[in-house]
């Protein structure tokens, strides 16, 4: 046996490895599991007790010699292939085509309103989209049972917790733990259980805004939406207020401005009127203002609210505010680069 060793070995020091499959062909005919070693390793179970210590010592040296081996093979294989792929690489080759993705044009629009209203000193605030009863119906002059309640369908989570109807319990939230003056705007989503047409949704986005300060008065809020109106819309857009009845806001308005789909021929989006309601508004209750521990002998204030669903239909001329959840790329791509 221990000449079948030193013959072994001989062969090992001796096998050439210059392409990959000489390197599996180097491991199948002496490390693998029907190889060479792997035969005197079963060889050496009937070796005599007394010649055991050296053949076992020859025979461990061989395996070494043979792994070893194996190993460089491959590792030198490896180093050889990545070169080689490197040196293929031709860098003057035109780049891949990549194609950049497109902002949602809700995005678009929430994010023009914002800065808008960042030019005339309002912030960003924002809160949960689940609400308790206090800050989305009772602080905002919703008594129990009241039928003004009736005016939004809502989504309850259990007796006193809902999805919020609209982002009016952020101002809530807000006046609350912040004194006058106060400024801001609340961007949000918000959910009413309707009937899913072109021009409503179960859930939706809002943006909200209120002005809290001495002597606020409803020419502030009418020039403030106005100045609003001509920077989204441009100088050319008509406007008017129609009264209206907010709950938490004494007197109210709706805000409309001439449809921009039908350019006043009249369509179905603005049902032929040639106007479109775009946001409700109106000025602050003086309950409303008390429930949030404001003095409403001192303060006075306006709100508004607004959906970026409808803002966006007229912006671009979309009829149908369901087109705006299909998750349709062919849609979004229309708004790269915006």
């Amino acid at each position: 046996m221990k000449e079948q060793l030193e013959k072994l070995k001989n062969q090992i020091e001796e096998f050439e490895i210059k392409h990959n499959e000489h390197v599996e062909l180097f491991r199948l005919k002496f490390l693998a599991k029907k190889g060479d070693l792997n035969d005197l390793f079963e060889q050496f179970k009937t070796v005599p007790v007394e010649m055991k210590k050296e053949l076992g010592a020859l025979l461990n040296q061989v395996k070494q010699k043979a792994q070893q081996k194996w190993e460089e093979a491959q590792l030198e294989h490896i180093q050889n292939k990545k070169q080689k792929s490197q040196g293929n690489t031709d860098f003057t080759l035109p780049a891949e085509n990549t194609f950049g993705g497109s902002r949602h044009p809700l995005s678009i629009i929430e994010n023009e309103v914002i800065e808008i209203f960042k030019k005339l000193g309002f912030i960003y605030a924002e809160g949960p989209e689940i609400e308790d009863d206090w800050h989305n119906f009772s602080a905002l002059n919703f008594p129990p049972n009241h039928p003004a309640r009736d005016m939004q369908d809502t989504f309850f989570i259990s007796e006193d917790i809902a999805l919020r109807t609209h982002t009016s319990s952020v101002q809530v939230r807000l006046m609350e733990n912040q004194k006058p003056p106060i400024r801001a705007i609340m961007p949000g989503r918000v959910y009413r259980n309707e009937a899913i047409s072109a021009r409503a949704n179960c859930f939706f986005h809002q943006i909200e805004g209120i002005y809290i300060d001495e002597k606020v008065s409803f020419a502030d809020l009418k020039q403030t939406l106005f100045y609003f109106i001509q920077e989204l819309f441009g100088q050319d857009v008509n406007v008017r207020f129609r009264p209206s009845y907010f709950p938490f806001t004494e007197p109210s308005a709706e805000m409309d401005i001439s449809c921009l789909l039908c350019k006043g021929k009249g369509c179905n989006v603005c049902k032929h009127t040639s106007w479109l309601e775009i946001l409700g508004c109106g000025m602050i209750d003086p309950n409303v203002l008390k429930a949030s521990g404001i003095d409403p002998e001192k303060y006075s204030g306006f709100a508004f609210g607004m959906g970026i669903e409808r803002i966006a239909m007229l912006k671009y001329e979309v009829k149908d505010l369901r087109t705006y959840f299909t998750n349709d790329t062919r849609f979004i791509s229309q708004f790269k680069g915006q």
